[in-house]
C-alpha cells in the first residue's frame, strides 16, 4: 500500500509542476509522460485491490462461522430468560 501512495503523491506533484506558468513546454511534456505512466500504474493497482476486496467479500462463509454455540444459558426458559430460583443464599 505504501507504494501506492507514494506513486499517488509523485502524481499529485507532477500535476501541481505541470500548473506553473513558467515550466517549458518540454517540462510539461515529460511531466506529463511520467505522469501518465504513475497513473496506469495506480490504475493497475486499484485494479488489483478491487480484486482482492471482491474475493474477500463474496467468500463463502465456513460451517463453524454461522453461530457460536453458547452453553452457558442452555438452561434458561426462553420466556424469561431465568434458569429458574436462585440458589440459597445467593442474590439475584
Amino acid at each position: 500500500m505504501k507504494n501506492f501512495e507514494e506513486n499517488l503523491e509523485k502524481l499529485e506533484n507532477i500535476t501541481s509542476h505541470i500548473k506553473q506558468n513558467n515550466i517549458s513546454i518540454e517540462e510539461a511534456l515529460k511531466d506529463f509522460e511520467e505522469g501518465i505512466k504513475l497513473a496506469k500504474t495506480l490504475e493497475k493497482q486499484i485494479d488489483e485491490l478491487e480484486g482482492k476486496i471482491q474475493i474477500l467479500t463474496n467468500s463463502p462463509s465456513k460451517e463453524n462461522d454461522e453461530l457460536p454455540n453458547i452453553e452457558l444459558f442452555s438452561d434458561a426458559d426462553e420466556n424469561t430468560g431465568s434458569s429458574g430460583k436462585p440458589k440459597a443464599g445467593t442474590r439475584q
